[in-house]
């Protein structure tokens, strides 16, 4: 069955690509951010497991060693980029708070908005990621 888009996942997903289109076009004319917007874009090296989930599934192949070692890389590339580079990164502006305060008023509010709403959704889909390998790893035994 393929992936349904709700009016809840249209939502996130405008969302998500509108605040990240504000925080690159910003941090590329004004300078400022620009460490924590390539730590945000690195965050898309989770792309292409996603895309080959979806290939994998329209294709039949929800039983297959190659969908099983798909999903575990998607565990653990969500994991890495997405949960502890985030963390990494709120760490890190708490502990140069004193210098991000002296960016504009408009990078400071991204700084703090941005990544917060994103970690938001990546835990959510991190949620869906571990409920869906749990599933696949249930059906194998």
């Amino acid at each position: 069955m393929p992936l349904q888009l709700t009016t809840g996942r249209i939502w996130f997903q405008v969302i998500h690509h509108s605040l990240s289109t504000i925080a690159v076009a910003y941090s590329m004319l004004s300078g400022e951010m620009q460490l924590y917007t390539y730590m945000c874009l690195i965050s898309e090296v989770t792309t292409p497991e996603i895309n080959m989930r979806w290939y994998l599934d329209t294709a039949g192949h929800k039983r297959s060693a190659a969908y099983l070692i798909n999903g575990l890389a998607i565990f653990l590339a969500w994991l890495m980029a997405r949960i502890l580079l985030f963390l990494y990164m709120f760490h890190h502006i708490y502990l140069h708070y004193d210098q991000v305060i002296q960016m504009s008023l408009f990078g400071c509010f991204l700084v703090f908005l941005v990544p917060a709403v994103l970690f938001i959704m990546n835990l959510m889909w991190f949620g869906k990621i571990i409920k869906g390998l749990k599933k696949t790893l249930a059906k194998r035994q």
